[in-house]
């Protein structure tokens, strides 16, 4: 039963939002025992393909569509909504030009108070918030940036606009619990889990040009990293895990 809803979500025949009925009338729908239909709705559950609402409302609901962040790929996030079929839109909640702390100015390998240009945005994936980004870029070398338009791509926008052509970044990832800031922007509870990635990016000649701390809806977005196999995968993905006490 569980393999026969997720192909029905898959195929388009159970669409996001969708109730899918009292127990009684979905095991005789499905022809299986209501133990057998509790067992593979906490399946889904816990895959995060389905979800329970208690209450007069309540029911089982087909979940969200997911946003699949992957960590391989250097495109902006505009790039993989667009991919994977959600309109892509932004809010920006505020820009300033700030002295750069010790941990910014170290990633963007800056002296301590030199000035950055900051940006806080919240993303939207089908006009629902599912990310809450604070990006800092040098300021001396991206003079006028925040006079451009900073709803879409910010790197299409420095690559149109200032030339630059990413190389490669660092990710650190962890979950975090929403405070009460983030929990009303990206419209969840207080302490929901939150995916935080850190992230720090260097262009083709190996200069950084972007910091930035982004925290991620878990409920909307699953994070992916396709590795190849044999030799090839040795060269092109190195990751580490750090326990954090």
């Amino acid at each position: 039963m569980r393999d026969r809803v997720l192909g029905e979500i898959s195929s388009g025949a159970l669409a996001p939002g969708e109730r899918l009925g009292g127990e009684r009338d979905l095991a005789e729908s499905y022809g299986v025992s209501r133990s057998t239909l509790r067992a593979a709705l906490s399946a889904l559950e816990s895959m995060g393909a389905v979800r329970r609402q208690s209450g007069r409302t309540g029911g089982t609901f087909v979940a969200a569509r997911k946003v699949e962040r992957d960590l391989r790929s250097m495109a902006g996030l505009p790039s993989y909504l667009r991919r994977q079929g959600f309109s892509a839109d932004a809010r920006v909640l505020s820009t300033a030009t700030i002295e750069a702390d010790a941990e910014t100015a170290a990633a963007l390998d800056l002296a301590i108070g030199a000035l950055v240009l900051e940006i806080v945005r919240v993303r939207l994936a089908d006009g629902e918030p599912i990310s809450y980004e604070r990006a800092r870029f040098p300021a001396a070398r991206f003079a006028g940036m925040l006079d451009h338009g900073l709803g879409g791509s910010l790197y299409e926008l420095l690559q149109s606009e200032f030339d630059v052509k990413p190389g490669e970044a660092m990710e650190q990832i962890e979950i975090v619990g929403a405070g009460s800031a983030e929990a009303k922007v990206l419209e969840v509870k207080r302490s929901t889990p939150l995916v935080a990635i850190i992230r720090t990016a260097w262009d083709r000649d190996g200069r950084p040009f972007e910091h930035s701390h982004d925290l991620f809806r878990s409920d909307r977005v699953r994070i992916v990293v396709r590795t190849p196999a044999g030799e090839s995968a040795a060269r092109g993905v190195a990751s580490t895990i750090e326990v954090v006490a």
